[in-house]
């Protein structure tokens, strides 16, 4: 039996242990809004991306929108089939539309689980005792599906919904807020931002994980969104500006896709203070056709459009695993060459440690599709995630095939793929590396409107080392600083200590005059 290896972390540490601790599904499982398929692919320039270690991540996304997690046998056949397939690795949904499968977190619990219930709990449970990893799998933005019942009261739509004073959705120019069936938080707006945070860190505060994905961290597909009054007043405070932005103005575009980076550098940091050698991954933007280069990758949609700078997390270090959601369907307009693009790009983008890992559509190909999918992540030295358990085949998306057909298919289908699994059907260790880094995680205090200030450390000759703005909460952060004394600066006032591996909290900083990035 292969042993359960936590995450190695340098230097070496052992995770915690385990905590102790129904409905059909919607036709169309919730996955990211595929763009139309244009009718040929943009010419690119292939890319050779660096000689990489081969990740050992076989993973699969287990979704709450359907059977898999909300009764104790649901759970107890799902970790099987996953074991039986070959996966080590579960990224379990566990925050979904402001409400949680799961009883510890911050947020709601889910309406439509059994009462009592805890599906993650049990999840951890069952996984570890098959010697696989489970990721909490985080709805960032979340706040509402037309299709879930209501987790009441307490659900972050109910009490900041669209007729709240105080609402923290996103909106169109227009005051619209619904995107299809969704609804989604704005982190332009320093209260929604907080509670996001705090809903991904409960998570590791309450549960043994071994990781966090963050989903959805983003803005919503279109571009035109985050016209919060509460956003847009904040962005003309932090920045000088006047009046409404378009759109297309690419300031505002650049303010807003900096809010997403400070919520995921602060949870990243909130969850490595907690759990040193937590892994955080993100499930992250690839629609279209890939970019040759970083400068391309800037007319993506990824980054001009939902606002999401990906490479930028990835060398930073905010992220251990990158999870692309390279949802493409072989054979169709050229997607194959759409799938090896993107799986090349961020396949060049590894810094370090960090891995790449490619998430593939199993609901949208067949099989064998999905097999060659996955081969070709693994020929770049790529891990593999498969979505999703509930539809494991686009037979069974469309209700022409059962589930345990489908997963029969699959397993055969991917039995066939060289490396993807060992002898025997079992997939191999994945032997992910954290890197410990030097980090700081601080506040700005003693000003009512603590959003965009300039931040700036030093190191111990005095010269300045990095910078950074702080949220609209006043947090600041930094991710990978060398050693020796480093001192924080904001204003006036600042702050200095040697730092050790792992992540700093710096005392709050009371502000008397202040520093505006934009100013």
């Amino acid at each position: 039996m292969r042993p359960h290896l936590p995450a190695l972390i340098l230097p070496l540490a052992l995770l915690g242990s385990v905590l102790a601790a129904v409905s059909q599904p919607p036709l169309a499982p919730p996955v990211p809004a595929l763009p139309p398929a244009p009718l040929a692919p943009a010419p690119t320039v292939p890319i050779s991306p660096a000689p990489v270690s081969p990740s050992g991540l076989r993973g699969l996304w287990v979704d709450g929108f359907g059977p898999g997690l909300r009764t104790p046998a649901e759970v107890s056949r799902m970790v099987s089939d996953a074991a039986g397939l070959g996966f080590n690795t579960l990224f379990v949904q566990a925050i979904r539309r402001g409400d949680c499968l799961c009883l510890l977190s911050s947020v709601p619990v889910a309406a439509d689980i059994q009462k009592g219930f805890d599906p993650l709990a049990e999840t951890i449970r069952l996984a570890h005792a098959r010697h696989l990893r489970v990721i909490g799998w985080v709805s960032v933005t979340g706040a509402y599906n037309s299709i879930l019942p209501s987790a009441g009261k307490a659900q972050v739509f109910v009490q900041h919904g669209p007729a709240a004073r105080d609402s923290w959705l996103s909106r169109k120019p227009d005051g619209s807020w619904q995107s299809g069936a969704d609804a989604w938080l704005d982190p332009g707006i320093p209260a929604s931002a907080d509670h996001m945070a705090r809903a991904a860190v409960s998570l590791v505060r309450a549960y043994a994980l071994d990781g966090l994905q963050l989903d959805r961290i983003r803005y919503p597909d279109g571009g035109d969104w985050g016209y919060s009054p509460v956003t847009l007043e904040r962005y003309r405070s932090e920045t000088g500006q006047t009046g409404v932005p378009a759109p297309s103005d690419e300031r505002w575009k650049a303010w807003k896709r900096d809010q997403v980076t400070l919520l995921a550098r602060r949870i990243a940091l909130e969850s490595r203070a907690l759990r040193p050698g937590i892994i955080i991954s993100a499930a992250t933007i690839v629609y279209g056709d890939g970019p040759a280069d970083l400068n391309a990758f800037q007319a993506t949609r990824s980054y001009s459009e939902v606002l999401q700078d990906w490479p930028a997390w990835m060398k930073e270090g905010l992220l251990d695993v990158n999870v692309i959601m390279n949802y493409k369907r072989d054979g169709v307009n050229g997607q194959e060459g759409w799938f090896d693009r993107w799986n090349a790009f961020a396949a060049s983008q590894r810094v370090g440690t960090g891995e790449v890992a490619a998430g593939t559509s199993m609901y949208l190909n067949s099989p064998q599709v999905t097999a060659a999918q996955a081969g070709r992540a693994l020929g770049l030295g790529l891990g593999w995630v498969g979505y999703a358990y509930r539809t494991p085949t686009g037979d069974v998306y469309r209700a022409a095939q059962s589930q345990s057909q489908g997963l029969a298919a699959l397993k055969t289908a991917i039995s066939t793929v060289p490396g993807l699994l060992t002898e025997g059907g079992a997939a191999p260790v994945w032997n992910v590396t954290v890197q410990a880094r030097r980090a700081i995680l601080g506040r700005v205090v003693g000003t009512p409107q603590p959003g965009g200030l300039s931040v700036a450390a030093y190191g111990p000759d005095g010269a300045q080392i990095a910078g950074t703005t702080t949220d609209g909460s006043g947090f600041y952060g930094f991710t990978d600083l060398p050693a020796g004394r480093t001192e924080v600066r904001v204003g006036d006032q600042s702050w200095a200590e040697p730092l050790s591996l792992g992540v700093t909290r710096f005392p709050n900083l009371l502000l008397r005059t202040l520093t505006r990035a934009g100013s």
